[in-house]
């Protein structure tokens, strides 16, 4: 293990703070910034020794991995925690802002989703990253879903279902399998993965999740996050049948009738649930 590594480890055993999850996560979020600084030239530095430049220079190297907004207010909160523990609070400024990470309104205004390129999706060479990425695109999973994802448990036949293990929040939920397409993924991961995961057995998650980051970068591709954009807005679609209004379909306010309205909100309810989140209104965040 890195010193680096170690330094945090000890800082968070000292700490102790927030609850087992909060702790895993930021544990995981330190981790991967101690191992990007060391990629990007900085070996050899220890907790106490963060300074502005580490700090701009990880937040430049997540724009260029196309990080989402949410992703990277994550990890600033994460690196503001490390400097308040190593005395040195003023290293991170106390805005996002002021780095160019600015949260949204939280209703799209136009189409964020891209669709899973072949030729750029040729160039990632872990065959279990790969698959992670088509299982993103089909079913719009998260990036750990899809790492963690383990065919011969999820697959149902008509649906697939998602441990509470793999989730944000723990709750575990199902997608159904409508297409050919996603057919075909579920059926090539079984034959890649056997009983296991999308996380090879000489490999923990943390490993893995480092080689994804890696290898998407290498290979040109920004902000996955928009495969699960895609999924919503195709499923919006293709419940509704009209356009999602980020690609020029009516609004909320705009639908005609009733009828128009009760669809638009069950479709909205369906997509949330097979998304993972709580209440349909997240949905304006994907299709408007």
């Amino acid at each position: 293990m890195r010193q680096l590594n170690w330094d945090l480890k000890q800082l968070e055993r000292e700490a102790k703070d927030g609850s087992r999850g909060k702790r895993r996560d930021r544990s995981y979020s330190l981790a991967l910034s101690a191992n990007t600084l060391h990629d990007l030239g900085f070996k050899g530095l220890r907790a106490r020794g963060l300074k502005e430049k580490h700090v701009a220079a990880l937040v430049g190297e997540w724009n260029r991995q196309g990080l989402s907004t949410g992703t990277m207010a994550n990890r600033m909160a994460h690196l503001r925690w490390w400097a308040q523990k190593v005395g040195k609070p003023g290293v991170v400024r106390p805005s996002n802002a002021s780095y160019g990470i600015v949260k949204d309104s939280g209703v799209a205004r136009e189409d964020r989703s891209q669709p899973l390129d072949p030729e750029k999706l040729a160039k990632v060479t872990d065959e279990h990253v790969r698959m992670s990425l088509r299982l993103q695109d089909a079913f719009g999973l998260r990036r750990e879903e899809a790492m963690k994802f383990q065919p011969r448990y999820a697959d149902r036949g008509h649906r697939i279902v998602l441990k509470a293990s793999w989730c944000k929040g723990g709750r575990t939920r199902w997608i159904p399998v409508l297409t050919d397409a996603q057919r075909k993924v579920l059926d090539e991961a079984r034959r890649l993965v056997g009983s296991g995961s999308l996380i090879p057995e000489e490999r923990n998650y943390r490993r893995q999740l480092r080689i994804y980051e890696r290898q998407v970068a290498e290979a040109g591709m920004a902000r996955m996050h928009s495969l699960r954009h895609g999924y919503a807005i195709r499923r919006y679609e293709h419940l509704t049948g009209w356009k999602a209004p980020v690609r020029g379909g009516p609004s909320r306010r705009d639908l005609e009738d009733e009828h128009q309205k009760d669809a638009d909100q069950r479709a909205r309810l369906m997509i949330s649930r097979e998304l993972g989140h709580g209440r349909p209104a997240v949905t304006a965040q994907y299709v408007g």
